[in-house]
């Protein structure tokens, strides 16, 4: 299995390329074990597990975060994929949510818009077999790696009968984007299968930047017709779930409930980073404004304080969640 990795000095850069993966084969990330045992850095202040406010550079509780994410309507979780830490991380946000009276939205990118329709009846109880469940999706040709790290997002959603969305356009939209380009792709059946011919795909100039940045990097001595399409396809992903996001935003809204929401959207940290790929894109959709937040999770060990710092100066998100490296190590860079 290809696994998607980066060349940069930051892992940081590691999500976005995923589309790279897409147009060859499935990804997969080494997988960081649940059972680490947090430790801390010999730096002071830093260290596992570990919340950092970037805009006042400062670690807060998790419980002050939950505070603060129950006035938003959308928050951003940005994982190394496959880290089930992360999955925790998130797990244990969800939990408070609930707590508190709130009924979360959880949208992954790890389902396609395909699933849809499988996702609103497997979580209001729809009697199926797991492998079943993961057929009808079609988890390996979407996403490909063990379920196992996911399904307790999953399972945490059917449990209390939550909204489970479906954040990706479809795997052969984006493929298509890259092998052929947006203009392209405009003209072809399967864009209009999804609606997306009303869609507007905004190229972001701060956007195109990073990204090309990235995509050199990971893929030197490309030509520029392959790194145009690449990025064309990872523009249609972002504004693909920022459409999704909107919608589910748009539908919660006129429930008229004050326990409805936020959405927590649980995506590869390069679709949140900087708040350009999707958060922006969203903002953009949303004339009225829109409350959200985004939460970056990395693994940190000593040798990434200089990275770190990096981070919390560009802030990547509005908040760093540092997790313990587990037996599986760093995600790995380009070769």
């Amino acid at each position: 299995m290809y696994v998607c990795v980066v060349k940069s000095r930051r892992y940081a850069l590691a999500g976005w390329l995923m589309v790279a993966c897409l147009v060859f084969a499935g990804c997969a990330a080494r997988e960081p074990s649940a059972e680490s045992q947090p430790r801390t850095s010999s730096e002071a202040g830093l260290g596992t597990p570990q919340i950092i406010d970037t805009a006042a550079n400062q670690p807060i509780s998790l419980e002050e975060l939950v505070a603060r994410l129950q006035e938003q309507e959308v928050i951003y979780l940005g994982e190394e994929h496959h880290n089930r830490l992360h999955i925790e991380a998130a797990l244990s946000l969800l939990s408070r949510l609930v707590r508190a009276g709130r009924r979360p939205t959880v949208a992954m990118e790890m389902f396609g818009w395909e699933s849809q329709p499988l996702l609103d009846g497997y979580v209001q109880g729809e009697e199926m077999s797991r492998q079943d469940f993961l057929s009808q999706a079609g988890w390996t040709q979407n996403w490909g790696g063990p379920f196992e790290t996911y399904e307790p997002l999953v399972a945490f959603a059917k449990t209390r009968h939550l909204r489970l969305v479906a954040l990706n356009p479809p795997k052969r939209l984006v493929r298509l984007v890259a092998k052929k380009g947006l203009e392209q792709a405009r003209r072809e059946d399967e864009w209009t299968r999804w609606n997306m011919q009303d869609e507007t795909i905004v190229d972001d100039p701060a956007y195109r930047q990073r990204l090309f940045e990235q995509l050199r990097a990971c893929h030197g001595g490309g030509s520029d017709d392959m790194y145009r399409t690449m990025y064309e396809a990872s523009m249609v992903r972002d504004e693909g779930m920022a459409k999704t996001i909107v919608t589910a935003v748009e539908t919660m809204r006129g429930l008229q409930d004050p326990s409805a929401g936020p959405l927590v959207s649980y995506t590869g940290g390069g679709h949140i980073q900087y708040n350009l790929p999707v958060p922006r894109r969203v903002a953009r959709r949303m004339s009225g404004g829109i409350r959200q937040i985004s939460i970056y999770m990395t693994s940190y060990e000593e040798g990434r304080r200089d990275d770190l710092r990096d981070m919390l100066k560009d802030k990547i998100a509005e908040y760093v969640w540092l997790t313990p490296v587990g037996p599986g190590g760093m995600p790995r860079r380009c070769g």
